[in-house]
């Protein structure tokens, strides 16, 4: 097995090229980091270009089958290619996804308008995945899904449900069309209580922006707005916290 020492290595910088959006589009590819997010890429049957490991996981039973694509990395390379201040000294290269909507369009949607903050995209992913959520629509001004602090929040979550770029503005009316009832979450008069809807399998919810909320456009056209009623004294929930509340209740 080949070893890198440097992080000048082309190869090595190369790989670090790939957690920048614009260069992901070029080589459409992308670096993931760390070995749970790994070994579930490979679980779910995504062929690496290469993985880059530690001696730690050279002998990793789960990296074993892709010894032919595999590289040894010093410590000092991994922490060149890692994004957080400790590296875990598993990286892999890996080709885009290109997912797209079901077709027809049924089931469950998740779709996030203007959601900044990566951690909570992610966050919402994986709540998504755990809730059963079959699609995760990222609308604009929503963090890109392959940033590394989105796909560190996705825990490998972007494996289990479809995770798709779309506008949300054409999309929602495609969805109504096709029998799939939209939910906003905004406060107002017409609101109800997020209790109030029945529990279903075939729903779209749309989760507004941290600061500003759903985009009017969007707002004004949902099938029902929903609320979560709070006893307490805070001013509002986590955008991220919200989402379980809502979709444990609607996916029962």
């Amino acid at each position: 097995m080949e070893t890198i020492t440097s992080p000048k290595n082309d190869h090595i910088k190369l790989a670090k090229k790939l957690t920048v959006k614009k260069n992901q589009k070029d080589y459409d590819r992308y670096l993931l980091e760390g070995p749970h997010e790994v070994r579930d890429a490979l679980a779910a049957g995504v062929q690496p270009d290469r993985l880059y490991v530690t001696s730690k996981y050279t002998q990793d039973k789960d990296f074993r089958p892709y010894y032919n694509r595999t590289t040894e990395i010093t410590s000092e390379v991994a922490a060149h290619l890692s994004s957080t201040s400790t590296t875990q000294g598993v990286f892999a290269v890996l080709p885009l996804p290109h997912t797209k909507l079901p077709d027809p369009l049924h089931g469950s949607f998740l779709l996030l308008d203007g959601i900044q903050d990566p951690g909570n995209v992610g966050t919402m992913v994986r709540t998504a995945d755990a809730a059963g959520v079959q699609t995760v629509v990222l609308g604009k001004q929503t963090a890109d899904a392959f940033s590394p602090k989105v796909l560190r929040a996705m825990q490998g979550s972007q494996f289990h449900v479809n995770v798709v770029s779309e506008d949300l503005v054409k999309l929602v009316p495609k969805l109504q069309r096709a029998g799939v009832p939209v939910y906003g979450t905004e406060l107002n008069d017409q609101a109800k209580p997020y209790a109030s809807i029945a529990k279903t399998d075939n729903f779209a919810l749309i989760m507004g922006n941290e600061g500003n909320g759903m985009r009017p456009e969007l707002l004004a056209r949902t099938d029902v707005n929903i609320y979560i009623p709070m006893r307490g004294n805070a001013e509002s929930l986590n955008v991220g916290v919200a989402t379980g509340v809502v979709l444990f209740h609607i996916m029962g």
